[in-house]
């Protein structure tokens, strides 16, 4: 299906975005401190400065970081349950997570009457909750209850803490819920109703011991969580822990459940009261800190970005704890980030390169291995010619990897025989942006997407295939009222949301993108000044769009009229509009013409450059966008430069060094054969790290002499000389 014609922005480069999108456009931490207003508070005699919207609770903490605040946490907001952080503000004593600050407000932490409340809300706050923390699996360090009690100098409970009727729900396999220690603070609530917005979770508050409950009160294995792992993270002590941290943090855990509870009492009959608990808690805490690896690092599965640190001891992992100053995803996590990690110690997965003799795969050396790989890729090139030679790299792999994979096919190996997974899914979204916006990249970043009027998802399924993405949506759009528009064929998560939701026949996206594009110039509605400032080939698109009227399209496609006039109308009111597409769009024939026209209409509506609008192509893999940013494209060098241009190869020959050696090839396998054909063309290929087990790579490499880098024996490596 061809598609119209494209318009392009004036200021489009090849080489990098437009002036004002993508990541260029968003102002340094720096910048944006120093033009934001803020407000100054006296806490305690002492003035402090903290940013306007802020609450008092931020001010409070600058001078006093061990403040109690049980209940309030900055990815939830004020919660109001726990009482902890009772101040007195301008004379009152209210809750300092729920009261702005405001230029010149007086607060008072060490008043009598707010430093007795604190303590009363503490006292409430551990009848539900035992304090056993030399055993306990959470005395890492960043318990909530436990620092607060400590900083409070709790010696007696008040109230002394009384069993509840409840057992341990160890239903999940991930996660388990102790109602024991539950001190019904509300964080894990909030967190599932209003941050993952799966709304699974409640408090029974009608039970005589009120509760934490998942649906309708069902086991935890039987509800709707998706195990997204929000509400274990933000719970502030042991009641929802990892269950990879059962008995294997501390050096008192793992007991056995009756010799536990023995030295439970037994600490509580001899000891005078929580002081010496908690000095030997905070000694063995200490020592769990040098057995206790935190890194940080980058989630390995989708394309949002999310980091996170990732606690170890010795090579097994414990858990995923993510970090509020994470750009992309805050305290988010989905079930693959927070949990899929067991692969790194499976049995399968290969610690030493394998090289084959005959029928079966020996171990070798790096050496061994590597000195084989030089000797055959020099064999076959002096043989065939360079052009033999295909490499796959990967977009799992870092920025400065693929870098490498792309340069030595083609400074060494003479070579643009290079390509990755992205030729099956972003390439054609890459083309779409190229065409239009001269920038094969996302226009901004999650925080645009979040704070848009409009959404538009089209052939993606977010909730799956990024689900941390998904959650900002679904977040916007109940909290801030953030519309959604859905075209896919499926009736998935976001689908179910949306108004309105459109189900397009197969392969028909190009057609009713076009027809709504074309009924908004008709009616007058684009954005003139846009396009007459950054738009060049108007007419020409124009022109090209007479076929797309909303009758050829409601005939086409399936969406009626009336839906194709609302979806323009919701453009036209909202301020800021994102589209979001992905594979639904781009694995179709039609997909660059699709990702054009989605580009098209974002034009004509002024949806660029500004925050909160914009499009974006969802990678499927990490790094699928790094892989293409850096050249491993047989088309492209890195920064998507021409390989058919002169100028851009003679600039990398003299930037690699290869002036009077090696030149770069200007022709390339897809001259010859298109993908994945291509591989016919090659006697040796190379995997790095793709997992690439496609039927056509698995039939291919049974043919041919076939190089990996993987860290399992997938179905490719296993045809491999060297996987």
């Amino acid at each position: 299906m061809s598609g119209a014609t494209h318009v392009q922005d004036k200021t489009s480069r090849t080489t990098g975005p437009l002036p004002g999108v993508g990541p260029t456009s968003a102002p340094t931490p720096a910048r944006a401190a120093a033009s934001a207003p803020t407000m100054r508070v006296s806490v305690d005699g002492r003035e402090v400065v903290v940013p306007a919207g802020s609450n008092v609770l931020a001010a409070v903490l600058q001078t006093d970081e061990r403040f109690p605040h049980i209940c309030y946490h900055p990815a939830l907001g004020p919660i109001q349950t726990c009482d902890t952080c009772i101040a007195e503000i301008d004379g009152k004593l209210q809750r300092a997570c729920a009261v702005e600050a405001k230029e010149g407000m007086q607060v008072r932490t060490k008043a009598v009457a707010a430093r007795w409340t604190r303590k009363e809300a503490m006292d409430r706050i551990l009848h539900n909750h035992e304090l056993y923390c030399t055993v306990c699996d959470n005395n890492n360090g960043n318990c909530v209850v436990h620092n607060t009690a400590m900083a409070m100098n709790i010696e007696h409970q008040k109230y002394p803490f009384s069993p509840k009727p409840y057992e341990q729900d160890n239903s999940h396999p991930f996660y388990r819920y102790d109602p024991d220690q539950c001190v019904l603070c509300g964080r894990c609530v909030e967190a599932c109703q209003n941050l993952q917005v799966s709304e699974v979770l409640s408090i029974d508050w009608s039970r005589e011991r009120p509760r934490v409950i998942w649906d309708d009160d069902v086991p935890i294995n039987e509800s709707s969580c998706v195990s997204c792992g929000h509400c274990v993270t933000v719970c502030p002590c042991n009641a929802l822990m990892e269950k990879s941290m059962l008995g294997e943090a501390g050096f008192l855990t793992g007991l056995d459940p009756a010799l536990l509870e023995r030295m439970i009492h037994l600490t509580k009959e001899t000891e005078p009261g929580y002081g010496p608990i908690f000095t030997v808690s905070e000694v063995e805490a200490k020592m769990r800190e040098a057995r206790i690896q935190r890194t940080k690092t980058v989630c390995t599965y989708c394309g949002v970005g999310c980091s996170f640190d990732i606690w170890t001891k010795g090579r097994k992992i414990l858990k995923i704890q993510p970090r509020m100053e994470a750009p992309a995803n805050q305290i988010s996590t989905c079930v693959k980030g927070k949990f899929g990690w067991e692969w790194v110690n499976h049995r399968d997965r290969l610690l030493t390169p394998l090289i084959r003799r005959g029928d079966e795969f020996v171990p070798a050396t790096w050496d061994e291995a590597l000195d084989l790989v030089a000797q055959r890729l020099t064999e076959i090139k002096q043989t065939y010619g360079p052009d033999a030679i295909g490499y796959i790299s990967s977009s799992k792999c870092t920025n400065e990897e693929n870098y490498l994979m792309q340069k030595f096919a083609r400074a060494v190996m003479g070579t643009n025989n290079i390509d990755n997974c992205s030729r099956y899914c972003q390439t054609p979204a890459t083309e779409g942006l190229h065409r239009t916006v001269g920038y094969g990249g996302d226009s901004g970043s999650i925080r645009d997407i979040e704070m848009a009027d409009l959404v538009i998802v089209i052939g993606a399924n977010p909730a799956e295939s990024h689900p941390v993405l998904s959650t900002r949506v679904r977040r916007a759009h109940k909290k801030r009222g953030q519309k959604l528009i859905v075209a896919d064929l499926r009736r998935h998560d976001l689908a179910r949301r949306a108004d309105p939701y459109l189900h397009p026949n197969p392969g028909t996206d190009l057609v009713w993108i076009c027809a709504v594009t074309k009924y908004i110039l008709d009616q007058g509605w684009e954005d003139k000044d846009f396009l007459r400032d950054r738009v060049n080939g108007l007419d020409a698109f124009r022109a090209s769009l007479e076929p797309y009227t909303l009758d050829h399209a409601a005939e086409v496609t399936g969406i009626g009229k009336d839906d194709l006039i609302r979806v323009a109308e919701m453009i036209r009111e909202a301020s800021t509009t994102c589209i979001l597409w992905a594979m639904g769009v781009t694995q179709h024939v039609g997909g660059s013409e699709t990702s054009t026209a989605i580009c098209n209409l974002l034009l004509v509506t002024g949806n660029f450059g500004r925050p909160g609008t914009g499009a974006y192509p969802l990678r499927g893999h990490n790094n699928v966008q790094g892989a293409g940013d850096f050249g491993c494209a047989p088309l492209y060098l890195p920064g998507y430069e021409r390989v058919a241009d002169p100028a851009v190869r003679e600039k990398y020959e003299r930037a690699w060094a290869l002036i009077g050696r090696t030149p770069i090839r200007r022709r390339s396998w897809r001259r010859r054969r298109r993908w994945p054909n291509s591989f016919g063309a090659c006697r040796t290929s190379g995997w790095k790290g793709t997992g690439a087990s496609s039927g056509r790579c698995v039939r291919t490499a049974r043919t041919r002499r076939c190089c990996t880098r993987m860290g399992f024996l997938s179905p490719t490596a296993r045809h491999a000389c060297i996987p």
